[in-house]
């Protein structure tokens, strides 16, 4: 087993969290988002290799759809994961966990792909964001990216990473632009398609904004 290899039993419940994510699409239909309330702590740990090896592995069901899983110990056992993610992995308020959860497929296999995202309590930023794939009754991290502020997303069977852009002097809820950037799946990775950025106008009220700029990728 390579490491970002992760094998769970699926023991989680999911309910509206403190936080809420984007909806994208997927072929075939919408893409779903979850934010993440546990009710229990990791049913299983990490081992030397890195991976969570449960009593019953978490194998895709065969309609595609994943079963019921527990992204805080999916996280928590990556070694993709950074340190200080996992550290500051905790409840915002009670038991829920400030994670946003989707499902699509993005990476071309028979099961549904899930897309993690890791954000903070306080400001709901995007502390990190995740791809597993479904392989063998097990999850394999092929996507992650931990430069906050960061959002991924699934849009029409592509991924879509979000990240604003902020100046000397922006204040968290009024960054100066935005990067959108989309990555799709070559069979083996995530490789960039195209970046757009957009400079957000500063004019309040009858101003329009500059038309962004893209950089398409060959």
């Amino acid at each position: 087993m390579s490491a970002g290899t992760i094998v769970l039993a699926g023991t989680a419940l999911f309910a509206a969290g403190c936080t809420t994510g984007g909806t994208g699409l997927r072929d075939g239909g919408p893409a779903r988002t979850e934010s993440v309330a546990k009710t229990a702590a990791p049913s299983s740990a990490p081992s030397e290799h890195g991976s969570v090896a449960p009593a019953t592995p978490l194998a895709p069901q065969a309609s595609g759809k994943p079963g019921k899983i527990d992204p805080i110990a999916l996280l928590m056992a990556d070694p993709k994961v950074g340190a200080e993610v996992k550290r500051d992995l905790k409840p915002c308020t009670g038991k829920e966990y400030p994670v946003d959860v989707s499902y699509g497929k993005i990476t071309g296999g028979p099961a549904v792909d899930i897309v993690v995202n890791v954000l903070s309590c306080a400001d709901a930023l995007g502390r990190g964001s995740y791809v597993y794939r479904a392989d063998d009754g097990k999850y394999e991290n092929v996507f992650s990216d931990e430069q906050p502020p960061v959002y991924a997303e699934i849009d029409r069977g592509d991924l879509v990473v979000t990240k604003p852009v902020y100046g000397k002097s922006d204040t968290l809820s009024y960054p100066s632009g935005e990067d959108l950037i989309t990555y799709r799946w070559n069979g083996e990775k995530f490789t960039e398609q195209d970046r757009v950025h957009t400079d957000y106008s500063n004019v309040v009220d009858g101003g329009v904004a500059p038309a962004p700029a893209v950089s398409p990728k060959n």
